[in-house]
């Protein structure tokens, strides 16, 4: 039986692709595009990137609350930043990103 190239290579890039770890979020591009906007001014009390005394309270209920809270949202801000298409682990990731700056 004859297969093309092409038949051939879009099954090997299938199988490549499923295959392939699948890659970890960019916490800091997501908070960049995502979480910034209100994190870097503070807008309706969002702790500032950085702000060790304002996240220290935050910090103390714990990452997976901090998660809850992003995932869900929290006072002004809405649930995953605003944006429903961001999954759980960018959300995470985002949320590591800010924490980073804080140790």
């Amino acid at each position: 039986m004859f297969r093309s190239t092409a038949t051939l290579s879009a099954a090997a890039l299938c199988a490549l692709l499923a295959a392939a770890p699948a890659q970890a979020a960019d916490g800091a591009a997501v908070y960049n595009a995502n979480c910034a906007m209100c994190h870097v001014p503070g807008l309706a009390n969002a702790p500032k990137m950085g702000d060790k005394a304002a996240w220290a309270p935050r910090v103390a209920t714990g990452r997976d609350a901090m998660l809850a809270s992003a995932i869900k949202g929290k006072g002004a801000m809405p649930p995953k930043a605003g944006n429903p298409k961001l999954s759980d682990e960018e959300i995470g990731a985002a949320l590591d990103h800010m924490l980073a700056a804080v140790k």
